[in-house]
């Protein structure tokens, strides 16, 4: 298990599993990604993997981050190709996460649930596998704490830019490492 050192929640951390969308284009694989909605009490207006927490009802991590991607983005299951899942992530905020990496065909349909997904955006993979696109930050709290993380600016081809930090970094990161080993 890979995991943040930083700790906001001192409780047993919570089960939780997100897709890490690959989609096949002609001009290679992208990695689809959202925004959160402003308005939320949690993780509001960053840059995610679709996914979440495991229900009772889920039978598996895969099964959570195939049931959460088809609520938050409307992408049917009919369009994954799951191929396997990573390490699981241990996050700060108190969940444990399995990220599954799944094949998305090119010719979907996403349906946002605006309550949850301000944007959905693609990004190429070939960008987030490049370390020179991988940033290393330091935050430093005003009583001398400090947090090092990674992050992966990225702007679009309409010019809208993405700030993608944090654990969904930490993960393309993992996923960089995994590919390139």
């Amino acid at each position: 298990m890979i995991d943040d050192r930083y700790r906001a929640s001192p409780d047993l951390p919570r089960p939780a599993a997100v897709l890490v969308p690959l989609v096949c284009r002609s001009a290679g694989l992208s990695v689809l990604l959202t925004e959160r909605t402003a308005h939320l009490t949690s993780h509001a207006g960053q840059v995610a993997f679709p996914g979440g927490r495991t229900e009772p009802s889920d039978a598996s991590p895969v099964a959570t981050a195939l049931r959460e991607t088809e609520e938050e983005i409307g992408l049917h299951r009919s369009h994954i190709e799951v191929l396997g899942a990573m390490p699981q992530y241990l996050t700060g905020s108190g969940f444990v996460v399995t990220p599954v990496v799944g094949l998305v065909e090119a010719a979907h349909t996403l349906k946002l649930d605006d309550n949850e997904v301000a944007q959905a955006f693609e990004v190429p993979l070939a960008f987030l596998m490049d370390p020179a696109n991988h940033q290393l930050r330091l935050y430093r709290w005003p009583d001398g704490g400090e947090r090092s993380f990674f992050a992966m600016p990225w702007t679009g081809p309409d010019g809208d830019e993405h700030f993608i930090w944090g654990v969904t970094a930490a993960m393309i990161r993992n996923l960089y490492r995994f590919v390139s080993a």
